[in-house]
This record gives C-alpha cells, structure tokens and sequence, in this order.
C-alpha cells in the first residue's frame, strides 16, 4: 500500500539503467497514462492506470492532469556558495577580453574571492538558499557544490560548512566539493607551492571534518598545470577524497589523462578535449560532464558531445551556477542548449540530467530513475511530451516537484 499515490501521468519518462551510453539499447521506458505509489519517500510501484490496487484509507491522491513525469534532475556542477556578482566584468568579456586575461588583471575568480571573504556565513547561507529554491523550481532535486571562492582555509571552510546545513535543512540534496584548487590567490603570487601545501592542509581539515567527498582542480594553462594538479591529487587520493576536475575548457594539454589516470568520477567541461583523449575517456567509466550554458555566456565553442556520445562516452550536462561563466540557475536551458548546440537527442538528454549525473556522484542506487526502491524524486512537467520541453525553450515548464515522495515546489 501507499502513502502518496500521483496519477493521471499522461506521460512518465524513466532511464532504465546506470550509466547510459550509447552502446546500450532500450534505456529509457516511456508509461502512459502512468501512476506511481510511494511509501515512506520511496517507489513503491509504478505502471499504467489509476493504480487503484495501492489505495488504502490514509493515501493522498495527487492528480497530475495529464501532465509528463522525469526524474527528479541531477545538476553535477555548480559554484552555489559565494558572495557578490560579476556584471562590471560583462563590458570586458564583450569587448573581446578572455576569461584567464580577466583573471590576470585580478577579476574573476579573484574578484569573487575578495567578496566570499568579506561575506559573513549567513550572508553566503541566505544567497545560497535563494540560488537553491531557484535550481528547485527547474525540477533540480540532486546537485554538487564546490568551495574555491575562498583561498585560504577559513573561507573555503566556511563555504563548505554553508553547504553542509543546506543539505540539511533543504529539499535540495548537496554533494559537496572542495576545490582549494581554484585559482593561486594574489597573496600567493611568486609562492605557489606554498599555496599548495594550504591546499592540502585544508584538505586534510575537510577529510577530518567530514565536509566533502570530492576534491576538484581548475586545470588550466596559466592556473594550475599538471604537476601542481597531480600533487593535489595525490594528497586526496590519500586522504581517501574522491576526484572530480576541471579538464580542457581553454586548453588541452593532460588532464584527460591525468584524470583517467586517477579514476575521476567526472571530467568537467571539455570543450577542448582532442579526438585521441576522446577515445581515452569513452574507454573508461569516468562521466564527461558538459556545460553548455558556461560556452552561451562566454561566447564560446561548445564540447564535442556528439563525438563523446557516438563512442560510447557516459555524458552528463550540469549548469555550472557560478558568478562568472554561468551566472543562472535555470538548469532547464542547460538542457535546452544541449538539444540545440551539442545536438544530443532527448534520449541523452534524459540520461545526461538523471542517471549519469547520479552516476558520478555515487548515488546511482538511490535517484536517477523513477523505479522500485528509488528515492521518489520526481518533477512533473506541463508539457505533451519531454521533446517538447528541449523544443520549447527559454521558459520554465515545471509545474510541481516531489522529494521523497514530499511535494516542495508547486507552481
């Protein structure tokens, strides 16, 4: 029996497994005229009809008017904790300055850096939780979120520690991320590997207080270059932190390999990526997270996801919330640029915002998919089908959202 009955799904849309690639077959299972039962925040069934078999006396009914049901969404990227905005640098990225050229001159990264140290914790905590209900109201159930707007050891420790009572005290679940990484901040000019041994000696507060289960790294020509990025990876890999980074955005020069090489969960960006790391990581069960709102801001080229995904790669697309390549949260136009600009179909789609994010962030076995035993997680969406919310873009089509079987956004 059940607590929460919803039917009347015109349509429910469910990858069927974890990962996704396309070297599979038959992964997505389309139900009409759906219903699912829940019980004590899980699936308890799911089918056709009006599920009028899992009635009792307490059940509460939910009509969803014909509307389609996905999996609660699974944003593996974003920078929620941080002060300030960015807008006085839209002039400088449109006159033709690159990001890294910003940075040099002490904006960007820095910039966001100098206002998350000024911030206090319930300034960062009231900015974060309005960025958090936002990314909700787009059906985002599940997100990463990385530190690195800190630099020094309380800052990103405070960030952290931001995100920690997030998760506990929102309907959106957290999966933190450290990434001392960043950027080398102005005090550290000329002293880098001083900067890096801070890096590990916060990592090693991090691992002791239990404030992330991943470490990442902005590998980049002109921030951090392979050798200073293996030696921070190292030091997680120790500590038993498991690795997510930055690889190819502006350049390609190693990090597919040496992420390979360290079994990262994911590799983020990749609008660089060579055709030769493509076949490296396509043979590995490392995610290629795509981030294709960060390439519309920037002005960019987008990654190659139609090569990634036509051998064999496990693709996931995250929003990349932060203050100055992503400033949205709309994780739905993420995957409407996915549609448009990376030419994935909404098969993949479906997956790269579901089961692979979940994927790479070790909770295959609990969202992802709407299926016996899983969280219900569950968004419903005003639209006839899920190709028409890639079609119909720019708005949002998300009408109510359910986490563990608990209704927390209703438009």
């Amino acid at each position: 029996m059940a607590d929460l009955l919803i039917r009347n799904i015109g349509k429910l849309y469910t990858p069927t497994r974890a990962p996704f690639t396309n070297k599979d077959k038959e992964t997505t299972r389309i139900i009409s005229n759906a219903f699912v039962a829940v019980k004590n925040g899980l699936i308890e069934a799911l089918g056709e009809g009006d599920g009028a078999f899992w009635l009792e006396q307490n059940t509460k009914i939910f009509d969803a008017k014909g509307m389609i049901m996905t999996p609660g969404f699974i944003d593996s990227h974003t920078h929620l904790v941080h002060a300030g905005s960015r807008e006085n640098e839209y002039a400088m990225k449109l006159s033709g300055m690159t990001y890294l050229e910003i940075l040099q001159k002490g904006g960007g990264i820095l910039s966001t850096v100098k206002a998350t140290r000024n911030a206090t914790f319930d300034e960062l905590y009231d900015k974060a939780k309005k960025s958090l209900d936002i990314m909700l109201s787009y059906g985002v159930t599940s997100i990463e979120a990385k530190s690195g707007y800190g630099l020094d050891i309380d800052t990103e420790l405070k960030q952290l520690e931001v995100a920690k009572i997030l998760n506990e005290n929102h309907p959106v679940e957290i999966t933190s991320t450290f990434l001392g990484a960043h950027a080398y901040p102005a005090e550290y000019k000329g002293k880098e590997k001083e900067y890096l041994e801070i890096v590990k000696k916060t990592m090693d507060y991090v691992k002791e207080k239990d404030m992330a289960e991943y470490i990442d790294v902005f590998i980049e020509k002109g921030v951090f270059g392979i050798e200073a990025s293996e030696d921070v990876i190292k030091h997680a890999k120790a500590l038993g932190l498991k690795v997510r980074l930055h690889a190819d955005e502006m350049n390609s020069f190693g990090a597919v390999p040496l992420g390979i090489k360290y079994d990262a969960a994911s590799l983020d960006h990749l609008m660089m990526i060579s055709d030769k790391d493509i076949d490296l990581l396509a043979s590995s069960d490392t995610v290629a997270t795509l981030l294709p709102m960060t390439s519309f801001y920037l002005n960019e080229g987008y990654a190659p996801a139609r090569k990634l995904l036509d051998k064999g790669a496990i693709v996931a697309v995250a929003g990349d919330y932060n203050p100055g390549s992503s400033p949205s949260e709309n994780y739905l136009l993420a995957l409407q640029l996915a549609a448009g600009k990376l030419k994935m179909t909404p098969e993949e789609i479906l997956a790269s915002a579901t089961v692979n994010p979940a994927y790479s962030l070790n909770k295959g076995n609990l969202v992802g998919r709407i299926e016996k035993g899983m969280q219900a997680d569950l968004v419903l969406l005003d639209a006839p089908n899920f190709s028409y919310v890639l079609y119909h873009f720019g708005i949002n089509h998300v009408k109510h959202v359910f986490k563990k079987g608990k209704l927390v956004y209703n438009d």
